[in-house]
């Protein structure tokens, strides 16, 4: 497994949007230019949404905008629908992401519908994104597990991720969104979704409640999954999901893709920093094993 392997860094709006208080444009931004400067090639920076249902993501044009002069970086936003798509198109997006769940219920506790309407719901997003040359990414959340419906089925994860992919989602991200997946389970997941979607075009997204982010993760690399969704720090949670911790931490990605002679081209020293950027943001330091023990070793060394 010597390949490249793609990180979506999704701390800046799956990470922050369930933060209690909201943090100030300027402070997004800023955590924005740091990962930049840590070298993270993909970054989600904002989501289109009602400020009211989402206030942390209020102001995400003004996000972008300030980010969005870096040609060589790939900046995403999430849309829920044509009036989030015109007011990111509006902003300078070139990327946008829709989303929808595997599970029933988590479907109607989240967005208020069923599987069925949120895909017709996203269908003219995708037309009229094709028609403006537009990339589209996809998120299915509970792939392994829901908080209302429990197990959730390959099959039905299957078929969402299907549906995306033939309506142009470029990318199919799987968000194991409570993080109750195991390998076993996150491999034979991945192997019933690339029956439909090439495996080449879908991305891990995994959160570590259970602390089987990385693991599931290893074995999403030895089915040939080569792009992966993380956020500094361990960022994240889910409001429809009680108990549920962030997504895996981005370090803790890097330095286990770092050991196994994996290319990131993120700066590990430099990714430390953006997250005690945004940890001193949000008042907590972060959840990552990598950030705590590297922290840990740097002031060791300064009282020396």
């Amino acid at each position: 497994m010597n390949d490249q392997v793609r990180i979506v860094e999704v701390g800046p709006r799956d990470g922050l949007q369930n933060e209690k208080t909201p943090i100030s444009v300027e402070d997004r931004v800023a955590f924005v230019e740091a990962l930049l400067a840590a070298g993270c090639p993909i970054i989600e920076v904002g989501s289109f949404v009602s400020p009211k249902a989402v206030p942390q993501m209020a102001s995400s044009e003004q996000v972008l905008r300030a980010v969005n002069h870096h040609p060589d970086r790939e900046f995403h936003v999430l849309v829920p629908n044509e009036k989030g798509y015109d007011a990111a198109i509006a902003a300078g997006a070139r990327v946008v992401a829709v989303f929808a769940s595997a599970s029933e219920g988590f479907s109607r506790a989240n967005i208020n519908c069923t599987i069925e309407e949120s895909i017709e719901r996203f269908r003219p997003v995708l037309a009229r994104a094709k028609a403006d040359g537009i990339k589209v990414r996809g998120y299915v959340s509970c792939v392994l597990g829901c908080p209302y419906d429990g197990e959730v089925r390959p099959s039905a994860v299957t078929a969402v991720a299907k549906a995306l992919w033939e309506q142009g989602c470029y990318e199919v991200s799987l968000g194991d969104t409570i993080g109750v997946g195991t390998p076993a389970k996150a491999r034979a997941l991945l192997r019933a979704v690339a029956t439909e979607v090439p495996m080449a075009q879908l991305a891990l997204h995994f959160h570590d409640t259970y602390g089987q982010a990385l693991a599931n993760i290893y074995a999403g690399l030895e089915e040939g999954a080569r792009v992966i969704d993380a956020a500094a720090g361990g960022l994240g949670g889910c409001p429809y999901a009680p108990g549920a911790t962030g997504n895996v931490a981005t370090e803790d990605v890097v330095y286990m893709l770092q050991g196994m002679g994996i290319a990131t081209g993120i700066d590990l020293p430099k990714l430390l920093a953006a997250t005690n950027t945004v940890s001193r943001l949000i008042g907590r330091p972060p959840v990552s094993r990598v950030a705590a023990a590297l922290n840990a070793k740097i002031n060791a060394k300064a009282r020396t």
